[in-house]
């Protein structure tokens, strides 16, 4: 970073260096990632410090984030960013796909080893689904849940799911072991979109494809449900395209450039 970049994108950019990185810093690994000489970041982090955005651990001579960086996020999630962003987004989606097959769009986030509905929109023509908003349902068996542990690092998701007690059946198919799931998860994630059939209810099917933050970690899904006999592979095919054309038009809006 140039040595006259003004004082507010050095501290944004410390904050978020400090977000990303696994442990608390010393001031000297600051300044040489971030191309800054050692006195000015030491100037930095003490303004930033008296502020509250970062805090000093003078034992260990490392910075961590401070109060007032999880204040800000806090009011962050407070302003429901994924609701306000995916509403439109799930709406274009649902009339893109009116006149190919009826389908209720959703927008599902992970939530420890389930998925968890925040949107919903419905087609003209009623389809019944299980996916309505505040429902949660196994990961592992929906599309929504695999578009999402598709993008993690594998050890997170041998983390989330380290026996056969991890997974749930609800019509006796899907994965129920960490290999059947790791082969599933490594084919979704080559083809680029998640999908189920009959997983969660027998006549319905689902394809959903992940939507990134601005460190291109998954944070959302985008998926389609519908009835199995109404979409044959290249229906379901097309219907995967928008709804990843969707979830690109979601990470966009999430800072993805």
């Amino acid at each position: 970073m140039s040595g006259n970049a003004p004082a507010a994108t050095r501290a944004l950019l410390v904050l978020r260096t400090l977000a990303e990185a696994p442990a608390p810093m010393t001031a000297t690994a600051l300044s040489r990632q971030l191309d800054v000489p050692r006195s000015s970041m030491y100037h930095l982090l003490a303004a930033m410090a008296e502020a509250g955005f970062v805090a000093h651990y003078p034992e260990e001579e490392r910075w961590g984030l401070g109060v007032g960086a999880f204040e800000i996020g806090a009011a962050y999630l407070r302003h429901e960013p994924l609701e306000r962003f995916g509403r439109p987004v799930l709406h274009r989606l649902a009339h893109a796909i009116a006149d190919v097959v009826p389908a209720v769009a959703h927008l599902g986030v992970l939530h420890g080893r389930e998925t968890l509905y925040l949107l919903r929109e419905a087609p003209r023509t009623p389809v019944t689904v299980v996916a309505d908003v505040g429902v949660r349902l196994p990961a592992s068996l929906t599309a929504s849940g695999r578009a999402l542990l598709a993008q993690l690092p594998v050890a997170q998701v041998r983390a989330l799911f380290p026996s056969r007690d991890a997974f749930l059946d609800r019509t006796g198919r899907g994965p129920t072991t960490a290999s059947a799931l790791s082969r599933i998860l490594a084919e979704e994630r080559r083809r680029g979109w998640a999908q189920e059939d009959g997983f969660i209810v027998e006549g319905y099917s689902s394809v959903a494809v992940a939507a990134l933050d601005h460190s291109r970690r998954p944070v959302a899904s985008i998926g389609l449900t519908f009835r199995t006999d109404r979409a044959d592979d290249e229906v379901r095919t097309d219907l995967a395209r928008l709804a990843a054309r969707a979830a690109g038009e979601l990470s966009r809006r999430m800072g993805v450039t």
